[in-house]
């Protein structure tokens, strides 16, 4: 029994192993790369861009008006009763406080179509990669990130650009 045993593995250890080797391949691409370098993602930045200075303008007036209100009532603590001063203390908090809402609405809001947007770049790129990858058999791609080393010749990333180039040039925000 005891022979046997090992007879078993021996066989196991020692026994010719078969390798399978997948048809395909693996390659990779750098999705940053494409969103920020791709006629679609360039223009979606600018507009972005452009919005988020229009939104800092109005910011910094408001808060330039904010301030000029600030300084009004200081002028008029000792002339007003306290509890006028008090009425007027609270109103300009209200104000303050309304000011920061919309604020934080606007970035969370611009954010958030900045992300819906890149979304609907990724919903064009989805059918080219899929295309792509079943023209030249491969297997899996994969984005740069999540890559340690890799090979020059498995970065799709310029092929990939050209194609989403040709299907889509501009995103419209609104």
């Amino acid at each position: 029994m005891k022979k046997f045993k090992f007879f078993l593995i021996f066989i196991f250890f020692f026994s010719p192993t078969n390798f399978v080797f997948a048809e395909g391949s693996v390659a990779f691409i750098d999705v940053q790369y494409i969103m920020e370098n791709s006629l679609a993602g360039q223009s979606l930045k600018k507009q972005l861009e452009i919005i988020h200075k229009k939104n800092l303008k109005e910011f910094k007036q408001k808060e330039d008006n904010l301030k000029k209100k600030e300084n009004e009532i200081l002028k008029k603590k000792n002339v007003l009763s306290k509890e006028d001063f008090q009425k007027e203390i609270a109103d300009l908090r209200n104000d303050v406080k309304n000011y920061n809402t919309e604020r934080n609405e606007k970035i969370n809001s611009l954010t958030k179509k900045r992300l819906e947007l890149m979304e609907k770049i990724l919903k064009v790129l989805s059918p080219i990669l899929t295309e792509y990858s079943q023209e030249k058999n491969i297997s899996i791609v994969m984005d740069k990130k999540y890559i340690i080393v890799g090979k020059t010749e498995l970065n799709l990333t310029e092929d990939i650009l050209k194609l989403l180039n040709n299907k889509i040039k501009k995103i419209n925000i609104n």
